[in-house]
């Protein structure tokens, strides 16, 4: 199983909506995919379909308390199924509490990794949607993750947040987890209508190379409308260009060690 952390600590960045068009994109391409809303706000899980997260009574914060405490899990334990195909592990605000709990925890970095550990001869993908901080849940996340993938809005203020983000990563790969790779950078809400946005996108490109995603999600009222409609991204505008673009990225994903060794890339650098 290749685990991804979708990582940002900036807000309103594409996060939540990567995620989960990514997790439809290799279900489609037949790969077993497990999602894992990471974030206290469930936006992931209402995103899904489930609209009332605080009112599930099984979620991550649960498997996280057991795992601390060392109570056994059944097989599949809090797994909701989605009519697309992919499973999701949800999310609601009993993980604000969580957070503060694993301060003082043994291990602390690496919980949900010992987790992601009980399920995965079961999937072939497990993507993992942080929380809009650096904190220890982030953390978690980077710490059980094979590679993280940082979508970043073609903006001035969001793209100035990600050299802090890629300081973190590399902490976490020297410190925790040094089998972790930066996938790659996605830009995301792309108006190539405004020449902010295509500079932004320049500087970046320049700046990153061969470590950004060809494709480039652009700002699209359909992808925003796709937790409305309860339908994934290639439902509900199959021929929009955020579909397609959603479509090659996930080509892209699945080709992530091809392109390592096409572009040689190194971010530390």
């Amino acid at each position: 199983m290749h685990t991804i952390a979708l990582a940002n600590q900036k807000g309103g960045v594409g996060k939540t909506t990567t995620a989960a068009s990514l997790a439809v994109g290799l279900s489609r391409q037949g790969k077993k995919v497990l999602l894992v809303d990471a974030d206290a706000q469930g936006n992931l899980t209402q995103l899904l379909g489930w609209e009332q997260p605080d009112e599930l009574h099984f979620t991550l914060a649960t498997i996280m308390g057991k795992i601390i405490t060392d109570q056994p899990l059944m097989p599949g334990e809090g797994i909701l199924h989605h009519k697309d195909g992919m499973d999701l592990m949800p999310a609601n605000i009993e993980l604000s509490a969580m957070e503060v709990t694993l301060v003082n925890t043994m291990s602390r970095e690496t919980v949900l990794r010992q987790y992601l550990s009980t399920v995965r001869t079961e999937y072939d993908y497990a993507i993992v949607d942080c929380m809009p901080s650096l904190g220890m849940l982030t953390i978690n996340a980077l710490t059980a993750a094979d590679s993280v993938i940082i979508p970043v809005q073609a903006h001035y203020l969001p793209a100035k947040g990600l050299e802090q983000l890629l300081k973190t990563v590399m902490r976490v790969k020297r410190q925790l987890n040094p089998k972790l790779e930066i996938g790659g950078i996605l830009m995301t809400m792309v108006d190539n209508r405004t020449t902010l946005s295509r500079g932004v996108i320049d500087q970046i490109r320049a700046a990153y190379g061969g470590r950004v995603f060809h494709s480039e999600i652009p700002r699209s009222i359909r992808a925003a409308e796709i937790s409305l409609e309860n339908k994934n991204i290639f439902e509900h505008d199959k021929e929009g260009r955020a579909a397609h673009a959603y479509e090659s990225f996930t080509t892209e994903v699945m080709n992530l060690g091809r392109q390592r060794q096409k572009h040689g890339a190194d971010l530390t650098r």
